[in-house]
């Protein structure tokens, strides 16, 4: 149960004066649904306001304030002139204040005659005349309460910066004392303030660094402390030893030996679930890198013992490409393998309940369905989870849950992950690395080409098709959109059915589950050439016939997601094409996204890339379900704050008494303010 000291700060937003239901929307939008949230919504600018007496050209460009007597109006001449408010400062000198679009009315009764003001705004010189264009306006008497330095604030549509800083000190005022769970000497060394000194620093002035950067290692050490009582709470729970005897495993008919890296990762995961503890790994490797192969070796391992595994998927179709994989590589062996989404239904469902439970069914892959409560397992020994950044703690424990004993956890993901942000997210396991690609992988061949070269794009395709190959094409969106350029997939498919026919097909997330079945089934057997799809064939989609892949609006994606979608390519021994069509109006970021792809791929140093220039929240692409983001720790504090963390966490657990002692105390309420406290429950339960 969170501490009663931190409820205040806990409270929804509506106890926040003045946040009625027109107020909330806006900052729903915003993800601020409760008063902390607000004080976690740092400032992502500053405004650096000169406070003078009078005005004069040098001031020119700068943010001032000053006290202004308005002295003449002047409308324009049309519908889209400006109205102008004509002032003087305290020495006569004149300024002309501006407003574009607005009714006459509003400057007008925000600035009537004769009466002085305080006015803010940008100052511009435009000739030999001083303006300010849409200025704020207050009484002469609120004039000593707007400060030399202004946050600057994320906002939403009907929220202005001036409500966001009163909300904001509506939250610091409800913020508490708090007790010190830093270790005292890094508090001394690092000369950080105490945290609710810290959280008023942040919000009040820019060059506010250490509270910064205490504000950030807080929540580090929170996410740290959090994965050691997880590890510590999975190490003490019984598990069950597995040994297999190689025999399924002997009998698989693989097309090559696995790589030195697959073969690591195997003895690492067969030494794990020998063991009485519950294993608890990672598997990291990109794309094409022989994930599956590993965990399948691992799932038998379990079968050969008389056990039963699960494979779990966060998607419908990676849980059928799972199914199909799986059937394929098994055939011949003497294993029942079973699905089980939400879409299962009937006599169909309750005939795969009822083999888990007799145990005839030995290794099950599925959806979120997998761990439902209706879901029974005779011997559950190993659980798979595949795009591990999908789920949380939380969740790989209630699958967990549906055995007597823990079983072996094995999760996977696709996506390269810097060795810092490994640390951060799967800090509470260990990891295997796939760092080799299998033999007869060809590196895929990258080229960027102007969206206004499509025509020959498309003639390019033409080729590829007669030459028996098949294609995919990407677009980011599913339909023609008023707020954006970009074409559509719907639209894409008809331009190109208009010249290719029924070789063309088209996939989406709108699409329901049997369409996207059938579509998939006919691209995988050839009996369509090219595949126009939204980014929902990310992860999941292997046809190795498949070597050209086509990305529409390249340069609107990310490195991470550019990459998995690379990776649908270059599957079988076939020389590969990735074609990464770009606008023209390319940002700084865009063009150096593209120069790296071009360049290399190699996914865990497009990953540290992706790191630099977008940060680590939207790197692993997702806040479903599961792993909180870092909301007050950029990728710098990451990297100069994770290992004082990680050792203050491990101190505080092996040196300093755990979570009972006094520091232990306050460090509980650490994890419950950054809402880590699913550790504790754990804790608990282990």
């Amino acid at each position: 149960m969170r501490p009663d000291i931190l409820n205040s700060l806990f409270a929804e937003i509506s106890a926040l004066k003045g946040v009625g239901a027109a107020l909330a929307k806006p900052l729903e939008r915003l993800g601020l649904a409760r008063a902390v949230d607000v004080a976690f919504h740092l400032p992502v600018a500053w405004v650096d306001r000169l406070i003078v007496d009078e005005l004069d050209m040098s001031q020119s460009g700068r943010i001032v304030g000053t006290v202004l007597t308005p002295v003449e109006y002047k409308a324009g001449g049309g519908t889209r002139a400006p109205f102008r408010v004509h002032a003087t400062d305290a020495r006569g000198n004149y300024v002309s204040l501006i407003y574009f679009g607005k009714n006459s009315g509003w400057p007008r009764k925000m600035l009537p005659l004769g009466e002085p003001k305080f006015v803010s705004g940008k100052l511009d010189l435009y000739g030999q005349e001083l303006q300010m264009v849409h200025p704020d306006v207050l009484p002469v008497e609120e004039a000593a309460s707007v400060p030399a330095q202004e946050p600057v604030y994320r906002l939403s549509e009907g929220l202005s910066n001036k409500r966001m800083r009163d909300l904001v000190g509506q939250a610091l005022d409800r913020a508490p004392d708090l007790p010190e769970w830093v270790e005292p000497s890094l508090l001394d060394r690092r000369g950080w303030p105490k945290w609710r000194e810290a959280f008023g620093e942040v919000h009040g002035k820019a060059e506010a660094l250490k509270a910064r950067e205490r504000l950030a290692y807080d929540e580090i050490f929170a996410g740290q402390l959090a994965l050691m009582l997880v590890r510590g709470a999975s190490r003490r729970r019984r598990g069950v030893p597995i040994q297999g005897d190689h025999q399924l495993r002997n009998q698989l008919k693989l097309p090559f030996a696995p790589t030195g890296a697959q073969q690591r990762s195997m003895n690492e995961i067969e030494g794990d679930m020998a063991q009485a503890t519950p294993m608890l790994r990672l598997l990291q490797g990109d794309v094409g890198s022989g994930k599956t192969l590993v965990a399948l070796m691992a799932l038998l391992n379990a079968v050969e013992a008389g056990m039963q595994g699960a494979m779990l998927a966060p998607t419908e179709i990676l849980a059928r490409q799972h199914f199909a994989t799986l059937q394929k590589m098994l055939t011949g062996l003497p294993v029942n393998v079973a699905i089980l989404t939400g879409r299962e239904k009937g006599r169909a469902r309750e005939s795969t309940l009822m083999g888990l439970a007799d145990g005839s069914i030995h290794i099950l892959v599925g959806t979120h369905a997998i761990f439902q409560e209706a879901v029974q397992y005779k011997a559950l020994a190993l659980a798979v989870i595949d795009e591990q950044h999908r789920f949380g703690v939380a969740q790989r424990m209630m699958l967990s849950a549906k055995a007597e004993r823990t079983p072996h956890l094995l999760v996977m993901t696709a996506t390269p992950i810097p060795r810092t942000l490994t640390l951060t997210y799967y800090g509470e396991m260990d990891v295997s690395r796939l760092d080799e690609m299998p033999p007869g992988r060809q590196p895929i061949e990258t080229r960027v080409v102007s969206a206004e070269r499509v025509d020959e794009v498309v003639e390019a395709l033409g080729r590829h098709i007669a030459a028996g190959g098949q294609a995919y094409w990407v677009c980011p969106l599913v339909e023609e959109s008023e707020v954006s350029d970009q074409t559509a997939a719907e639209v894409r498919a008809e331009t190109l059915r208009m010249r290719f026919g029924d070789a063309i097909a088209m996939v989406h997330g709108r699409m329901k589950g049997p369409e996207k079945d059938a579509v998939m089934d006919a691209f995988s057997r050839n009996l369509t050439k090219v595949l126009v799809a939204t980014t929902v064939i990310e992860v999941g989609v292997d046809v190795p016939n498949a070597t050209l892949m086509i990305i529409e609006g390249a340069d609107r994606f990310g490195l991470a997601q550019l990459h998995q979608l690379r990776g649908r390519v270059g599957r079988g021994d076939k020389a590969s094409v990735c074609l990464l069509l770009r606008g023209n109006a390319l940002s700084e970021t865009s063009r150096a996204r593209l120069a790296l792809m071009r360049e290399t791929n190699d996914g865990f140093r497009i990953a540290e890339e992706d790191l630099r220039l977008r940060g680590a929240g939207e790197l692993l692409g997702t806040r479903q379900s599961g792993e909180a983001q870092l909301r007050l720790a950029t990728p710098e504090h990451l990297a100069d704050l994770i290992d004082s963390a990680r050792d203050d966490a491990r101190l505080l657990i092996e040196r300093d008494g755990g979570l009972d002692s006094p520091r232990g105390q306050a460090a509980r309420t650490c994890l419950y303010l950054f809402e880590r406290d699913a550790a504790i429950g754990l804790l608990r339960s282990g």
